[in-house]
């Protein structure tokens, strides 16, 4: 996944347990913190989940239901095995098998196996159905608190602002990625592209924003104001003009601070003059 992981916590009786999108739309969280409810060791836990025959015909049915390259044959090995004494499972042997996306082995210091939020509240339900009712209750919190901080203008900008992405992307995959690049490689320039925006627009990276916001949940973006993220939608879709163009980087970089300066300008402009006409 190109973008950056939006992230946010759920607490439930106690117990904090992560949650991310990427896309914002599709919400994982992580059967890492709910198992710990159940045991101290979260890895046993979502193995022996695993190895259930329930379990599995759920997933499978999932993947069918939204991944277009899930493997079935793979998955029907599994399942004819599932009960077995000599069958294991572990969520990197479900992901690789059957090359699944309800599941996500993170590494790092957050890391550990997270779940759509339609698996996850299964998972929930097997290690305890009063606990899945917390994880729940604060979870619908969390999303109402998301829409009553988020206005309809703000919304609409922001959706705006990840079509203009899909533009962007696009046109640096056709054009700045070379075939025989890596994925990692791809990664690390989607992401630098990403900062030639926030540098134009905020004049500095994501990472210099969060080292600057240590306390704030999200990203730059998300808490840039309705002028930003208007600018922003309309600075994505013309440096993709740009890469198409051949432009060097560093000459679009100049070109989107003028045009975000001037369209910031104009649109303050904008706002003083409907604010006298008000008066």
């Amino acid at each position: 996944m190109p973008t950056k992981a939006a992230k946010d916590v759920i607490n439930a009786n106690g117990y904090e347990i992560g949650i991310y999108t990427e896309d914002f739309e599709n919400e994982f969280i992580s059967l890492t913190d709910i198992a710990r409810y159940k045991s101290d060791d979260p890895n046993d836990v979502i193995r022996n989940w695993l190895r259930n025959r329930e379990t599995l015909e759920f997933l499978g049915l999932w993947e069918s239901m939204h991944n277009p390259d899930f493997k079935p044959v793979e998955f029907d090995g599994f399942r004819t095995s599932a009960g077995l004494n000599s069958f294991t499972m572990s969520p990197q042997k479900w992901i690789d098998g059957v090359n699944a996306i309800g599941l996500v082995s993170k590494a790092g210091r957050y890391g550990g196996t997270y779940a759509h939020s339609d698996i996850a509240f299964e998972f929930a339900s097997w290690v305890s159905a009063e606990f899945k009712l917390y994880i729940i209750k604060d979870y619908k919190r969390l999303k109402s608190n998301e829409n009553s901080r988020l206005s309809l203008n703000w919304n609409l900008n922001r959706e705006i602002s990840k079509l203009n992405y899909k533009i962007h992307t696009d046109a640096i995959k056709d054009n700045l990625i070379p075939p025989e690049l890596t994925p990692t490689q791809i990664s690390f320039t989607y992401a630098s592209e990403a900062d030639l925006l926030n540098v134009a627009l905020f004049g500095m990276t994501a990472k210099q924003w969060r080292d600057a916001n240590p306390d704030k949940k999200g990203n730059i973006r998300d808490h840039s104001d309705l002028n930003h993220l208007l600018v922003l939608a309309n600075m994505e879709s013309y440096n993709a003009i740009l890469i198409e163009q051949g432009k060097p980087q560093s000459e679009r970089l100049q070109i989107l601070r003028k045009t975000a300066i001037t369209q910031l300008t104009a649109i303050a402009k904008i706002n003083v003059d409907e604010i006298k006409k008000l008066k």
